[in-house]
């Protein structure tokens, strides 16, 4: 029998559409990064009734679940105290001889061009519970990554 009689439409030839991925592990969140997803969802939630065109509708509805689930899941984490390199932490490193400040924040707060990087990033893992004037080794090549400074978050 040929396909154009049995089916009831052509939907069944469409890709799925599949959630956005969350990423593995804890929903760890700085105040700040709390703040971010909360204002998101609450642009998504007003954007959805000015919406008309279906694809638009359902791509934003599938943000909006992203983000509802990541609010939902968040871990407010108190301030550090940035006697060691901890969540939440300004750290100052110098690494090959390059000397770069970061702030070790959530995954959704991560913005490696502005220095926030994730915690589950490879040189945040790395340099956790460092303190000032260690050298800890990083990645394969034996490099190592000295921590000049802690200090606590920006406001």
């Amino acid at each position: 029998m040929s396909v154009a009689f049995r089916r009831e439409g052509d939907d069944e030839h469409l890709e799925p559409k599949f959630e956005l991925p969350l990423p593995p592990g804890s929903n760890l969140v700085t105040p700040r990064g709390l703040a971010l997803i909360g204002s998101k969802v609450a642009e998504l939630e007003a954007m959805l009734p000015t919406l008309t065109d279906e694809t638009a509708l359902t791509a934003t509805r599938r943000t909006l679940r992203y983000w509802r689930t990541r609010l939902a899941t968040a871990q407010l984490m108190d301030m550090p105290d940035c006697s060691h390199v901890a969540f939440g932490c300004r750290v100052t490193i110098r690494m090959n001889g390059k000397q770069r400040t970061i702030a070790i924040v959530g995954d959704d707060e991560a913005n490696p061009k502005k220095g926030l990087l994730a915690f589950s990033a490879p040189l945040c893992r790395a340099i956790m519970d460092a303190g000032v004037g260690e050298e800890v080794p990083f990645g394969d090549s034996g490099a190592l990554i000295e921590i000049l400074e802690i200090a606590p978050p920006e406001a």
